[in-house]
């Protein structure tokens, strides 16, 4: 008896304190990544990840999301780049469902810049803040030096993705970005 109540014990708690769950495995896509800032999408959800430069460990990555709902992406982009053209006197204030971002425009070295700086969880108190960006690395975290702003759109999932390779077809268009071809964007 006592070694059939051993045995009971012993089954349930190891059912109890089980800590390691199989999860159903998802499709992230990386958009575009430059140095320590990148731009991820995992199904209609968008991330952007950044290398938190307000704290004392270098190590620390913060990141914020939000839906793309009606073309927020790239809705965000053009905000970002129009702020390049005419720089604003004060900090766009963009409020996320968890966050709130603001867009600090300054010049680094002649050069318009722009840092993400978020209110975690919407409160003053923690704040990370994200590299100074120039317009080229803008476009290469939005996808738009690599084609990959395609995907704004399009459903991000491993099924897709593998059946382009398999297709056994290429595609001979280079990518373009507002029009312009390679020559004229490098002249």
């Amino acid at each position: 008896m006592r070694k059939i109540i051993l045995l009971f014990t012993c089954m349930f708690g190891i059912s109890v304190f089980s800590q390691i769950k199989v999860l159903k495995n998802e499709s992230l896509v990386e958009i575009g990544k430059d140095n320590s800032v990148g731009l991820y999408k995992k199904e209609n959800n968008f991330t952007i990840n950044y290398q938190d430069l307000n704290t004392a460990n270098l190590n620390t990555f913060r990141s914020f999301s939000f839906q793309n709902l009606n073309g927020d992406v790239s809705g965000l982009y053009e905000l970002i780049t129009n702020g390049f053209i005419n720089a604003p006197e004060s900090n766009i204030v963009l409020e996320l469902p968890n966050d709130i971002i603001e867009l600090h425009y300054e010049k680094n070295y002649g050069q318009p810049t722009v840092q993400f700086i978020q209110y975690i969880n919407k409160n003053k108190k923690y704040v990370g803040k994200s590299q100074f960006l120039t317009r080229k690395q803008v476009d290469k975290i939005f996808g738009r030096a690599n084609g990959k702003s395609a995907l704004y759109d399009k459903p991000a999932t491993m099924h897709n993705i593998n059946a382009a390779k398999s297709s056994g077809t290429a595609s001979t268009a280079a990518p373009t970005s507002n029009g312009k071809d390679k020559k004229q964007e490098n002249n």
